[in-house]
Protein backbone atom coordinates (compact mmCIF):
# COMPACT_ATOMS: atom_id res chain seq x y z
CA UNK A 1 0.00 0.00 0.00
CA UNK A 2 2.81 2.42 0.87
CA UNK A 3 4.30 2.27 -2.61
CA UNK A 4 0.97 3.39 -4.09
CA UNK A 5 0.73 6.55 -2.03
CA UNK A 6 4.42 7.30 -2.40
CA UNK A 7 4.09 7.12 -6.18
CA UNK A 8 0.89 9.14 -6.18
CA UNK A 9 2.34 11.86 -3.93
CA UNK A 10 5.44 12.44 -6.07
CA UNK A 11 3.85 15.31 -8.01
CA UNK A 12 3.38 17.25 -4.77
CA UNK A 13 7.13 17.79 -4.71
CA UNK A 14 6.50 20.57 -7.25
CA UNK A 15 4.33 22.53 -4.81
CA UNK A 16 5.18 25.06 -2.13
CA UNK A 17 2.63 25.87 0.56
CA UNK A 18 3.01 29.17 2.44
CA UNK A 19 1.23 30.16 5.65
CA UNK A 20 0.16 33.70 6.59
CA UNK A 21 -0.58 35.64 9.81
CA UNK A 22 -4.02 36.57 11.21
CA UNK A 23 -5.50 33.11 10.63
CA UNK A 24 -5.53 33.58 6.85
CA UNK A 25 -5.53 30.51 4.55
CA UNK A 26 -2.30 29.21 3.08
CA UNK A 27 -1.34 29.93 -0.51
CA UNK A 28 -0.05 27.37 -3.00
CA UNK A 29 2.62 27.82 -5.65
CA UNK A 30 3.37 25.34 -8.41
CA UNK A 31 1.51 22.66 -10.36
CA UNK A 32 0.84 19.10 -9.25
CA UNK A 33 -0.39 16.89 -12.05
CA UNK A 34 -2.88 14.15 -11.19
CA UNK A 35 -3.93 16.04 -8.06
CA UNK A 36 -6.89 18.24 -7.21
CA UNK A 37 -7.00 20.60 -4.25
CA UNK A 38 -9.95 19.74 -2.01
CA UNK A 39 -9.25 21.98 0.97
CA UNK A 40 -7.19 24.92 2.18
CA UNK A 41 -6.58 25.72 5.83
CA UNK A 42 -4.35 28.00 7.84
CA UNK A 43 -1.50 25.46 8.14
CA UNK A 44 -1.88 23.13 5.16
CA UNK A 45 -3.65 22.35 1.90
CA UNK A 46 -5.28 19.00 1.12
CA UNK A 47 -5.14 17.25 -2.24
CA UNK A 48 -6.88 14.18 -3.62
CA UNK A 49 -4.96 11.89 -5.94
CA UNK A 50 -6.69 11.41 -9.30
CA UNK A 51 -4.76 8.19 -9.95
CA UNK A 52 -5.30 6.81 -6.43
CA UNK A 53 -8.54 8.57 -5.37
CA UNK A 54 -8.78 6.76 -2.07
CA UNK A 55 -5.94 8.91 -0.74
CA UNK A 56 -5.91 12.50 0.47
CA UNK A 57 -2.58 14.24 1.01
CA UNK A 58 -2.35 16.98 3.61
CA UNK A 59 0.60 19.11 2.53
CA UNK A 60 1.83 21.39 5.30
CA UNK A 61 3.26 24.86 4.86
CA UNK A 62 6.97 25.43 5.40
CA UNK A 63 7.68 25.88 9.08
CA UNK A 64 4.69 23.81 10.24
CA UNK A 65 6.59 20.60 10.96
CA UNK A 66 5.42 20.64 14.58
CA UNK A 67 1.78 20.66 13.46
CA UNK A 68 2.39 17.76 11.10
CA UNK A 69 4.07 15.67 13.77
CA UNK A 70 1.34 16.48 16.27
CA UNK A 71 -1.42 15.44 13.89
CA UNK A 72 0.34 12.19 12.98
CA UNK A 73 0.62 11.37 16.69
CA UNK A 74 -3.06 12.14 17.30
CA UNK A 75 -4.19 9.87 14.47
CA UNK A 76 -2.02 7.11 15.89
CA UNK A 77 -3.67 7.49 19.28
CA UNK A 78 -7.19 7.73 17.85
CA UNK A 79 -6.89 4.43 16.00
CA UNK A 80 -10.06 3.21 14.29
CA UNK A 81 -13.11 5.41 14.83
CA UNK A 82 -16.20 6.20 12.75
CA UNK A 83 -15.79 9.88 13.65
CA UNK A 84 -12.34 10.35 12.11
CA UNK A 85 -10.40 9.57 8.98
CA UNK A 86 -7.47 7.16 8.89
CA UNK A 87 -3.79 8.10 8.56
CA UNK A 88 -1.76 5.70 6.40
CA UNK A 89 1.61 7.38 6.84
CA UNK A 90 3.63 10.59 6.90
CA UNK A 91 6.71 12.24 5.45
CA UNK A 92 8.49 15.41 6.51
CA UNK A 93 6.01 17.47 4.44
CA UNK A 94 2.68 15.66 4.42
CA UNK A 95 0.21 13.26 5.96
CA UNK A 96 -1.39 10.50 3.90
CA UNK A 97 -5.06 10.20 4.84
CA UNK A 98 -8.07 8.23 3.69
CA UNK A 99 -10.12 10.42 1.34
CA UNK A 100 -13.43 11.33 2.95
CA UNK A 101 -16.41 12.40 0.86
CA UNK A 102 -18.93 15.05 1.74
CA UNK A 103 -19.18 18.83 2.11
CA UNK A 104 -17.83 20.65 5.13
CA UNK A 105 -20.35 22.51 7.26
CA UNK A 106 -18.92 25.69 5.75
CA UNK A 107 -19.82 24.33 2.30
CA UNK A 108 -23.27 23.42 3.60
CA UNK A 109 -23.88 27.05 4.56
CA UNK A 110 -22.62 28.23 1.17
CA UNK A 111 -24.85 25.81 -0.74
CA UNK A 112 -27.88 25.83 1.55
CA UNK A 113 -27.51 22.13 2.42
CA UNK A 114 -29.46 21.44 5.64
CA UNK A 115 -27.35 20.26 8.57
CA UNK A 116 -29.27 17.73 10.72
CA UNK A 117 -29.22 17.60 14.51
CA UNK A 118 -27.43 14.24 14.24
CA UNK A 119 -24.26 16.08 13.25
CA UNK A 120 -24.23 17.93 16.57
CA UNK A 121 -24.79 14.68 18.47
CA UNK A 122 -21.97 13.00 16.52
CA UNK A 123 -19.50 15.77 17.32
CA UNK A 124 -20.38 15.52 20.99
CA UNK A 125 -19.79 11.75 20.86
CA UNK A 126 -16.52 12.27 18.99
CA UNK A 127 -15.32 14.68 21.65
CA UNK A 128 -16.07 12.11 24.35
CA UNK A 129 -14.13 9.50 22.37
CA UNK A 130 -11.13 11.84 22.11
CA UNK A 131 -11.17 12.49 25.85
CA UNK A 132 -11.31 8.74 26.48
CA UNK A 133 -8.01 8.46 24.59
CA UNK A 134 -6.45 10.99 26.95
CA UNK A 135 -6.55 13.94 24.54
CA UNK A 136 -8.28 17.31 24.34
CA UNK A 137 -10.79 17.91 21.48
CA UNK A 138 -10.42 21.51 20.26
CA UNK A 139 -10.23 23.58 17.05
CA UNK A 140 -13.57 22.16 15.93
CA UNK A 141 -15.24 24.55 13.50
CA UNK A 142 -17.24 24.72 10.26
CA UNK A 143 -14.36 23.76 7.96
CA UNK A 144 -13.27 20.87 10.18
CA UNK A 145 -16.55 18.94 10.11
CA UNK A 146 -17.80 16.97 7.11
CA UNK A 147 -21.45 16.09 6.49
CA UNK A 148 -21.24 12.47 5.38
CA UNK A 149 -24.48 10.55 4.77
CA UNK A 150 -26.23 12.59 7.42
CA UNK A 151 -23.47 12.05 9.98
CA UNK A 152 -20.40 14.00 11.11
CA UNK A 153 -16.79 13.22 10.26
CA UNK A 154 -14.14 15.40 11.94
CA UNK A 155 -11.05 16.69 10.18
CA UNK A 156 -7.80 18.37 11.34
CA UNK A 157 -6.98 16.80 14.69
CA UNK A 158 -3.59 18.48 15.13
CA UNK A 159 -4.58 20.52 18.21
CA UNK A 160 -5.99 17.61 20.21
CA UNK A 161 -2.75 17.34 22.18
CA UNK A 162 -2.88 21.00 23.23
CA UNK A 163 -4.24 22.01 26.65
CA UNK A 164 -7.10 24.40 27.27
CA UNK A 165 -10.50 25.04 25.74
CA UNK A 166 -10.74 27.39 22.76
CA UNK A 167 -14.59 27.25 23.01
CA UNK A 168 -14.92 27.12 19.22
CA UNK A 169 -17.22 24.11 19.35
CA UNK A 170 -19.29 25.50 22.22
CA UNK A 171 -19.83 28.73 20.28
CA UNK A 172 -20.66 26.87 17.07
CA UNK A 173 -23.13 24.61 18.88
CA UNK A 174 -24.81 27.62 20.47
CA UNK A 175 -25.11 29.34 17.08
CA UNK A 176 -26.62 26.17 15.60
CA UNK A 177 -29.11 25.74 18.45
CA UNK A 178 -30.26 29.35 18.66
CA UNK A 179 -29.85 30.78 15.15
CA UNK A 180 -29.39 28.12 12.50
CA UNK A 181 -33.13 27.43 12.19
CA UNK A 182 -33.56 30.95 10.81
CA UNK A 183 -31.28 30.33 7.82
CA UNK A 184 -31.51 26.54 7.40
CA UNK A 185 -31.61 25.62 3.70
CA UNK A 186 -30.75 29.15 2.56
CA UNK A 187 -27.45 29.56 0.65
CA UNK A 188 -25.21 32.14 2.29
CA UNK A 189 -22.77 34.32 0.29
CA UNK A 190 -19.10 33.54 0.66
CA UNK A 191 -18.18 37.16 1.43
CA UNK A 192 -20.51 37.14 4.44
CA UNK A 193 -19.25 33.84 5.86
CA UNK A 194 -15.65 34.91 5.35
CA UNK A 195 -16.33 38.23 7.05
CA UNK A 196 -17.88 36.43 10.02
CA UNK A 197 -14.85 34.13 10.15
CA UNK A 198 -12.52 37.12 10.36
CA UNK A 199 -14.70 38.84 12.94
CA UNK A 200 -14.75 35.71 15.06
CA UNK A 201 -10.96 35.49 14.99
CA UNK A 202 -10.84 38.95 16.54
CA UNK A 203 -14.18 38.78 18.28
CA UNK A 204 -12.91 40.11 21.61
CA UNK A 205 -12.35 43.40 19.83
CA UNK A 206 -16.07 43.60 19.07
CA UNK A 207 -17.87 42.09 22.05
CA UNK A 208 -17.36 40.79 25.54
CA UNK A 209 -19.52 37.68 25.11
CA UNK A 210 -20.53 35.25 22.37
CA UNK A 211 -24.13 36.52 22.68
CA UNK A 212 -23.00 40.04 21.82
CA UNK A 213 -20.95 38.70 18.93
CA UNK A 214 -23.99 36.81 17.60
CA UNK A 215 -26.04 39.99 17.90
CA UNK A 216 -23.58 41.71 15.56
CA UNK A 217 -23.88 38.82 13.11
CA UNK A 218 -27.68 38.90 13.42
CA UNK A 219 -27.80 42.56 12.47
CA UNK A 220 -25.73 41.85 9.37
CA UNK A 221 -28.07 38.99 8.42
CA UNK A 222 -31.07 41.20 9.23
CA UNK A 223 -32.84 38.68 11.42
CA UNK A 224 -33.75 38.29 15.05
CA UNK A 225 -34.48 35.30 17.16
Amino acid sequence: MEQYWQTASASLNNLTVTSHPDNEPVTIQGIARDMRCIGVGTDAAVFQSLTEPGYAFKLYADGKQDKLEAEAEVYKRLGESPFFSRCFGATDRLLVLKYEEGPTLFDCLLQGIPVPDQVIADVEAAREFVRAQGMNPRDIHLKNILLQNGRAKLLDVSEYIKPGNDFRWEHLKKAYTEYYGLIKGTPMPFWLLDTIRKWYHHWNNYSSSIDEFMEIVSRQLNFRK
